[in-house]
């Protein structure tokens, strides 16, 4: 049996600053193509929002996190770039520093994340968004 390929583009809705778990949605979509063993891709198409595999279960680390990245990339600081707002900046740092894309195992249907990971779209600016998320399924295919 030959590998076969599947995207999708995902819009992931955000609330400001904060980790926005999309998990649920790789998953039904995995599911609804079939997907049975492979590599599944997840790429982010911005500067100014990230990825990253994170707990699921205990929101504080969450919200340690995110304070962990505000200390490293504040934005009170004098960036020689501004003209988009004090968030942006800091918001290409951080996910210069975090992840664009993650690479995940699929092995019988399912992604192969441990039993405390999600699927997260850290979003690094203030103000709501739509993200777009591009997701690479690269594996053997079911057939109903």
């Amino acid at each position: 049996m030959g590998l076969e390929e599947c995207s999708q583009v995902l819009s992931v809705p955000t609330r400001g600053k904060g980790f926005f778990n999309f998990t649920g949605e790789v998953a039904a979509w995995l599911e609804s193509v079939g997907a049975e063993g492979g590599l599944l891709t997840v790429f982010v198409t911005h500067t100014s929002a990230s990825l990253t595999i994170q707990e699921n279960a205990d929101p504080n680390v969450r919200v340690d996190l995110l304070d962990a990245l505000e200390r490293i990339a504040p934005e009170d600081h004098p960036y020689a770039h501004h003209e988009e707002g004090p968030d942006d900046m800091p918001s290409h740092i951080k996910s210069m520093l975090t992840s664009v894309s993650l690479s995940i195992p699929i092995v019988e249907g399912r992604m192969a994340l441990g039993i405390w990971q999600g699927i997260y779209l850290i979003e690094h600016r203030t103000a709501p968004s739509q993200r777009r998320v591009v997701l690479s399924y690269l594996g053997r295919i079911g057939r109903a």
